[in-house]
């Protein structure tokens, strides 16, 4: 295998991750796709790579003119000074009755002039780079599938015995696929879009692994970004086990001390039960610590939450001017899962934050239009990364019953926590009261009782064990023994 080192970079931001450094150099590569999907724009970048690095590139264009190829290119914000062009775009006059048409006369076709052409220009610059957009052009130039299969042979043979790294696209259709023109490839980038979602996957890649899945990108007005599938098992970093206080002595005597650094804990409960104000006390607690934190909010906004938490003594305004806490406003419907697990890598890797906390599941779930099959393993690979790098990790969960049978978990994402903590709503004496307890705990015990929960303008109050309680799960406790419930 090619050393990374010795890798053409695409100057595409992730896609280099994804193809483990890059293209093989004196390689060809095909960016395959429906019209839209930005493979002109990855051909874009590719080129402006190679004039930043002091390289001769080329620009073979069969389908638009070089002003137009100019004008387009930096609507999308790239200047293609410094690149070399070979135009072989067909104008109107070149239509014949039959509605073919050929950049040569019928004549010049079959003795091979277009491939003439590449190869005069290609042996006058020696480009260490070379795009051609699109090649399936080519089959409409030829004016028949056997001089289009002829002459990508021939060109085919020729690149190969260059030096030089080339990427060209393709177009299939129904009535004329591709196939033929995959065979030539080194590597292929099979581009497809679906609705506002774009995905580069790489089927086949000579000579190197690449990292596997459906890759997400946005083409916005600096060009492309991809965002790559998290491959969790690729990252880890050495990190001391520890436990993490609450802060609020009743609440870590519940866990034994705290949460585990390292850990997955998932805080569920019905709305209003006080599920994200006690996941940010944890952040609280981290932050006096002077260490860093981030919350991602699916439901709620930024505002929301700065005002509710600076109301029950959480001042997490300071904390985000001291830098220990960031608040993510997150759009889910804006937002693809590997898109925002690159965000949270960002923040674990160059900010080393120490907390993460996904508020809540049922907003991150409209990311993936998926079904919870797709959501638990897309949480299980988020999970396990922050895991291996130390990362104490928060899932904020809404469960649809305020009162009634106890259930943990929304979406059925129990197994991938090692904590759950639960709140509950229960009836009183009449009033409607909060309640608290542990349900599962890998790594140390933890207490098996419920204790009373309150949210007050001083912070979080957890009362004494309520030991004189049977049915707390049902919503509608009784008493024993001569309990009044005001523990």
């Amino acid at each position: 295998m090619t050393d990374v080192h010795d890798r053409v970079s695409t100057g595409i931001e992730g896609l280099d991750s994804v193809l483990n450094g890059g293209f093989v150099p004196g390689r060809a590569y095909l960016a395959r796709g429906e019209p839209g999907t930005g493979k002109t724009i990855f051909g874009y970048h590719y080129l402006t790579a190679g004039v930043e690095n002091g390289e001769t590139v080329l620009y073979v264009n069969l389908e638009e003119s070089v002003e137009d190829v100019k004008a387009n290119a930096r609507s999308v914000g790239f200047d293609l000074e410094g690149v070399e062009f070979l135009s072989l775009t067909p104008d109107s006059e070149v239509f014949t009755e039959s509605q073919s048409y050929s950049v040569f006369g019928a004549n010049e076709v079959e003795a091979g002039a277009f491939n003439e052409a590449i190869v005069e220009r290609i042996e006058a610059l020696d480009p260490s780079r070379i795009f051609i957009d699109p090649i399936t052009q080519l089959r409409y130039l030829s004016g028949d599938d056997y001089q289009f299969r002829k002459q990508v042979l021939a060109l085919q043979q020729f690149l190969g015995e260059q030096d030089a790294t080339i990427l060209f696209t393709s177009q299939a259709t129904p009535n004329n696929p591709d196939d033929d023109v995959q065979f030539i490839a080194d590597g292929t980038l099979d581009l497809e879009r679906e609705h506002a979602t774009r995905t580069v996957s790489v089927p086949k890649f000579r000579g190197s692994s690449t990292r596997s899945g459906e890759h997400t990108f946005r083409i916005t007005d600096d060009g492309v970004r991809v965002f790559p599938e998290l491959q969790p098992g690729k990252h880890s970093q050495p990190f001391t086990t520890e436990t993490i206080s609450a802060g609020v002595p009743e609440l870590d005597a519940l866990l034994h001390g705290g949460l585990e650094r390292g850990t997955v804990t998932v805080v569920s409960g019905p709305s209003g039960a006080g599920k994200t104000t006690t996941g940010t006390q944890f952040m609280k607690t981290a932050a006096e610590r002077g260490e860093r934190s981030v919350v991602y909010l699916f439901e709620e906004s930024r505002e929301t939450f700065l005002t509710r938490s600076e109301a029950v003594d959480i001042p997490v305004g300071e904390m985000v001017e001291r830098g220990t806490l960031a608040i993510e406003e997150m759009d889910p419907l804006d937002l693809t899962p590997q898109e925002f697990a690159s965000m949270v890598r960002e923040e674990v890797e160059e900010k080393g934050t120490e907390i993460v906390m996904l508020d809540g599941i049922k907003g991150y779930k409209l990311a993936l239009a998926g079904d919870d099959d797709t959501l638990v393993r897309r949480l299980h690979a988020l999970g396990r990364y922050l895991k291996n790098m130390g990362v104490t990790v928060v899932f904020v969960d809404e469960v649809g019953h305020v009162t009634g049978d106890f259930q943990p978990t929304e979406v059925g994402i129990s197994y991938l926590a090692d904590n759950i903590v639960f709140l509950r709503h229960v009836e009183l004496g009449g009033e409607l009261r909060k309640v608290i307890g542990v349900l599962k705990k890998r790594t140390s015990d933890f207490e098996r009782t419920l204790r009373r929960l309150q949210i007050t303008e001083n912070g979080i109050e957890v009362g004494e064990p309520l030991s004189n309680l049977r049915g707390l799960l049902t919503g509608t406790p009784e008493f024993v023994d001569g309990g009044d419930g005001k523990s």
